[in-house]
């Protein structure tokens, strides 16, 4: 199936079409329709267009709009859950979860809005001040620019057009080349509601100069991108005066106190560093552990990661599918020799056939080696030993990064000194730094970005901006 350019409310037929292999068994997943400069500038003026008819649409309409959407979804769930499969190799399983979580962030996106509110103030608390009726109030911001990635191809996008649209924005969303038809269905049924705002939505797909001309025009007014770093500091150099909300990664790390339940901890870091392939911001990537504990903590660690089931995505019982392209792999591989030449030790691993990287555990490792000091983006997760907290808490916080920590302790002086002293936008006690709830803000520090997502949190900080009212 193809997917076309959206163009607001029309279906624009491409003359040309490029082909979108399966990472699992190569064959054709989906056809993406090319993408130019023109297109992208077409589509930013016709959401300029939009954008203050969308302002203007009454919130009830908005809401039920976003409610028609979500019970469309799940209507259409197994179909979208198998289009992530083809396109992006998403183990069946998780590619339903990634659904049903997508249904939840446009609920709690229309929920969110409808219980967002300005405040009044009392203009006599000075001295200088008068008798006045004086408050604010939050508006549409205008036109938002939504940047996705392949990882999760459709709840990510939902963390960015629902909120925005919800608020009487206009859009225009470019999804990642890897799943387009996952990005193409979705937003088909955002534009074919009968609640849906006209040509509020549009849809490009990557070409020559489409980045450029999206990020450097003037009409955006908040651009939200999750990727890589580069291309979030190439965002911001050329961005001009815009909001910018930018998920930008991680490299999550988590601490295993001698007190930690080790069953419950190995378990849970097996889940947390191999779940998607490891394609994940806060895919655990270091797991600090008490010397007392490490060997024991090391075996059981391998026992969970065994029976983990690799292979074909679309069986119910596997966990770890392809990774993305073969230039991940490559990465991968060469990170993990780069280590050993320098020391390093494969505590546990197989080889790699094709695009199935097995999960893999590395120790003996330095804070200076790629896969420790870098942000991986593959089943690779390292163990290092440790004295204490204190050792474990400067080495986590001794990082670019600053996505999401966590720690295991039964020890409550540990847990509140994790949350006081780790250097993080999120702090989990007792589970894995990859556990995110979709109604929580979230987002990062230093170089994994700036803004938050979370519905409620993003209308706050990137979809809406204050307008303050003074009545003498």
């Amino acid at each position: 199936m193809k997917a076309h350019i959206f163009f607001g409310s029309i279906c624009k037929e491409s003359r040309t079409y490029k082909d979108i292999l399966s990472p699992y068994d190569y064959r054709i997943a989906s056809q993406v329709a090319t993408c130019n400069a023109d297109d992208a500038l077409k589509a930013l003026n016709i959401a300029k267009k939009s954008a203050p008819l969308a302002k203007k649409v009454p919130l009830h309409k908005r809401v039920s709009w976003l409610l028609d959407v979500a019970q469309k979804l799940e209507k259409n769930k197994e179909d979208m859950a198998q289009t992530m499969t083809h396109e992006v190799g998403k183990p069946i399983r998780f590619s339903r979860v990634e659904v049903d979580r997508c249904i939840e962030t446009i609920k709690l996106s229309a929920h969110a809005m409808m219980n967002l509110h300005g405040e009044t103030f009392d203009t006599t608390a000075t001295p200088s001040g008068k008798e006045t009726l004086s408050f604010y109030k939050r508006e549409a911001i205008g036109v938002v620019l939504a940047i996705t990635p392949f990882n999760f191809p459709l709840n990510l996008i939902a963390h960015k057009i629902a909120p925005a649209l919800v608020a009487g924005n206009s859009v225009v969303l470019k999804p990642t080349g890897s799943a387009p038809l996952t990005a193409f269905k979705f937003a088909k049924i955002f534009i074919q509601s009968e609640f849906a705002t006209t040509d509020a939505l549009s849809v490009v797909y990557s070409g020559d100069g489409v980045n450029e001309a999206l990020v450097q025009s003037d009409i955006p007014r908040v651009i939200s991108f999750t990727g890589s770093v580069p291309v979030g500091r190439d965002i911001v150099r050329h961005a001009g005066i815009k909001k910018l909300g930018l998920e930008l990664g991680g490299n999550a790390a988590t601490y295993i106190d001698k007190s930690a339940d080790i069953k419950l901890a190995t378990t849970r870091c097996a889940l947390g560093a191999f779940i998607n392939s490891g394609q994940v911001c806060i895919s655990l990537q270091r797991i600090y552990v008490n010397e007392k504990i490490y060997n024991e903590f090391a075996q059981e660690l391998a026992v969970q990661t065994k029976v983990l089931q690799v292979g074909n995505p679309y069986k119910d019982e596997t966990f770890i599918g392809p990774m993305i392209n073969e230039g991940a792999v490559k990465k991968a591989k060469s990170w993990i020799k780069n280590a050993i030449e320098e020391g390093a030790t494969l505590f546990y691993g197989e080889s790699c056939k094709d695009l199935m990287f097995p999960p893999t555990i590395m120790s003996d490792v330095s804070e200076t080696m790629n896969i420790m000091c870098e942000e991986v983006f593959a089943p690779i997760v390292s163990l290092i030993k440790v004295k204490d907290f204190d050792e474990a808490k400067k080495k986590m916080n001794n990082s670019p990064y600053g996505l999401q920590h966590s720690v295991f302790s039964n020890d409550l002086t540990v847990c509140k000194r994790a949350i006081d002293e780790l250097d993080a936008g999120g702090i989990v006690i007792n589970d894995i730094p990859t556990l995110r709830f979709d109604i929580q803000p979230y987002g990062g520090i230093r170089d994994s970005g700036i803004g938050k997502e979370g519905p409620k949190y993003a209308l706050e900080e990137e979809y809406t901006q204050i307008k303050s009212v003074v009545i003498c």
